[in-house]
């Protein structure tokens, strides 16, 4: 009987379990900041920056992902397994992330809902100008 460790390291796998998403809650920390620190993976796809068809043949898988704010008509890929977002209004906010193949096709998503708390008001000196 052969185990998966007598293979050599270039050989393909002969099945692969569906590749999903792993998604963290945003970072409560950063939040109080103001700051959205959202940390991913997925499980059974490797993400990396890699696209077009000819990567759909790469064993094992790859892809990336995607991430929509708030509903936007846009969104941005990313590859890098942390997404670090500033800048946002207070209050409510909504972050799609979905995992994707090489073409852009979806395979897992994930939503996240937070809420970014008021930041409290910088009061300037009499000496500031």
């Amino acid at each position: 009987m052969t185990s998966a460790f007598d293979l050599p390291a270039i050989a393909a796998p002969a099945s692969q379990e569906p590749a999903r998403l792993v998604v963290g809650p945003p970072l409560a920390e950063a939040l109080s900041r103001g700051l959205v620190v959202v940390q991913y993976r997925a499980a059974n796809l490797r993400i990396i920056p890699v696209f077009g068809p000819a990567a759909l043949a790469v064993t094992p898988r790859i892809g990336h992902v995607h991430v929509t704010l708030d509903d936007a008509r846009w969104h941005w890929v990313d590859a890098s397994g942390e997404l670090i977002i500033q800048g946002l209004a207070p209050g409510p906010h909504r972050l799609l992330i979905e995992l994707a193949d090489p073409t852009h096709r979806v395979i897992d998503s994930k939503e996240l809902a937070f809420e970014i708390p008021a930041q409290p008001s910088k009061q300037t000196s009499a000496g500031d100008s």
